[in-house]
């Protein structure tokens, strides 16, 4: 959709439809008062009725009356009078595009009073709104023949000074790009396996070289095999897709300035390997590569806002089927850092490709690196589909993650990487297995990728609870881009 920022009276603008708060307590945003003394008193007339609550997220859409040069009001419940939260924002964004969806509407004029989150500028509360909006807007119709019938094409936000208008359209921009990068990864997820596979991840991140400036290069299997990536190429054995590693560098900073480096698993179908996985569901693990998603997504976020830092964007790919040529259980494989990994589940495949990955991440020297994986099961186990699970030996790293969480939404809940759990690791053959039994899964496969992580501020995001919604509905989230922008935004103030 289309965006603009205005500081002149909304009752002025002819619209479709002008959207303006009223209050749980039944008390009315400034301009929701100017609206009703306009039309002879319809907003108070509703809300006496109790047609509508004031319940953040509440909607109401009523033709419009008196001398308003709309065609409809729409009537947004804020919740309490200075107490809006971000979750609370979300909700309105959303009630207000779906509110509309319905309605042969083109167009949306906002009043933004009362809608400042409380204790956070009006830039970061107009950036949320637009993601909330843009996330409601989205739809995926690529691949039908009917496609979506969304009327609503563009959204001017009113603001009651200049200044309040500079500092929402700073927002403006901020949240279209975030909700670019979650589109992006949204539509690289929902994508099938027989479209998106390694290659064609490839071929998007060219795409944002061209349109972006983005440094992309693309390792094919040659080079990796040159390299020693000897775990992340034994994955791809069994499939017909050559495995890519994929690498997209920002420079927004001088280039001595480290980098931060974002490794993302793109597993672009997982069939768990010779460790068949089961039928049920088993087409949902297209969205396996929902890290590598994410770090695209990112990729574009960061660029298109055109962040003063470096970052560099890593996402192995690859498919995990069963053949003659793929793992087995009791294979041994020696990794790019040269350790050696017995397989005893080859659906255990994701910290196979991701290790390398880690590993080859080292020649940017970075700053931190953080890897987002659609890893374990038992994660989702463990936190349901809420939270990401966060893992990291660094408080403070810990810390930036967990701020950042809270900031954008887009939550993290951390887990223990102890050492006392390493031991479920062990091997009688090899330097380590791949798994650690059904005890602490999600923390294993931490420990697993932290072994190829010494040295490095290094953080694991577990994303299998929170990368795609699952039923009827099913469809990617694009998590975590909002969460990775607001990580970066914050690295770079």
């Amino acid at each position: 959709m289309k965006y603009s920022v205005k500081s002149s009276n909304p009752l002025n603008q002819g619209t479709a439809c002008l959207a303006v708060t009223v209050f749980g307590d039944g008390s009315l945003g400034e301009t929701a008062a100017r609206v009703d003394a306009a039309s002879g008193g319809v907003v108070s007339a509703a809300v006496n009725r109790g047609d509508i609550k004031g319940k953040a997220g509440d909607t109401l859409v009523i033709p419009a009356a008196g001398d308003l040069k709309c065609d409809r009001l729409l009537l947004l419940g804020a919740g309490d009078p200075g107490k809006l939260d971000l979750a609370a924002t979300v909700r309105i964004g959303r009630a207000v595009v779906s509110a509309l969806a319905k309605s042969g509407a083109a167009d949306v004029s906002v009043a933004l009073d009362g809608l400042t989150i409380s204790g956070r500028s009006n830039a970061d509360s107009v950036a949320a709104l637009v993601e909330a909006m843009e996330y409601s807007a989205y739809r995926f119709d690529q691949l039908k023949k009917e496609k979506s019938t969304l009327k609503l094409k563009s959204v001017a936000l009113f603001c009651d000074s200049r200044s309040a208008a500079h500092a929402a359209s700073t927002g403006v921009a901020r949240g279209r790009a975030i909700a670019g990068g979650v589109s992006l990864a949204r539509d690289l997820g929902n994508l099938p396996g027989n479209i998106c596979t390694p290659t064609y991840l490839a071929q998007q991140a060219r795409k944002l070289q061209k349109r972006l400036g983005l440094k992309v290069s693309v390792l094919d299997e040659n080079r990796m095999k040159r390299l020693g990536m000897g775990s992340l190429l034994s994955v791809s054995r069994g499939s017909r897709e050559p495995a890519k590693l994929i690498t997209m560098e920002y420079q927004g900073a001088d280039k001595s300035s480290a980098p931060i480096v974002l490794v993302g698993k793109g597993l672009t179908f997982d069939a768990g390997g010779i460790s068949l996985k089961p039928a049920a569901a088993m087409d949902e693990m297209k969205y396996d590569m929902c890290g590598g998603a994410s770090v695209i997504g990112t990729m574009q976020a960061v660029a298109e806002m055109a962040l003063p830092i470096n970052v560099v964007g890593i996402v192995p790919s690859s498919e995990n089927l069963p053949d003659g040529a793929a793992n087995k259980p009791g294979d041994i494989v020696t990794s790019m850092a040269g350790k050696t990994i017995e397989i005893l589940n080859t659906d255990a495949e994701g910290r196979l490709i991701l290790c390398d990955a880690l590993t080859y991440s080292r020649r940017y020297k970075p700053a931190v690196v953080v890897d987002v994986a659609t890893l374990t099961g038992a994660c989702m186990v463990a936190l349901g589909t809420h939270p990401s699970g966060l893992f990291t030996a660094d408080d403070a790293l810990a810390g930036e993650l967990v701020d950042a969480g809270e900031q954008s939404g887009d939550r993290v809940w951390r887990l223990p990487l102890w050492d006392d759990y390493q031991e479920q690791l062990d091997s009688p053959f090899a330097d380590m297995a791949n798994v650690g039994g059904r005890n602490g899964g999600a923390i294993t496969a931490a420990c697993f990728l932290a072994r190829f992580t010494e040295e490095l501020k290094w953080a694991h995001l577990d994303i299998a609870g929170t990368a795609w919604t699952q039923g009827k509905n099913k469809s990617a989230t694009g998590r975590p881009v909002s969460l990775l922008s607001r990580f970066i935004l914050n690295r770079c103030s």
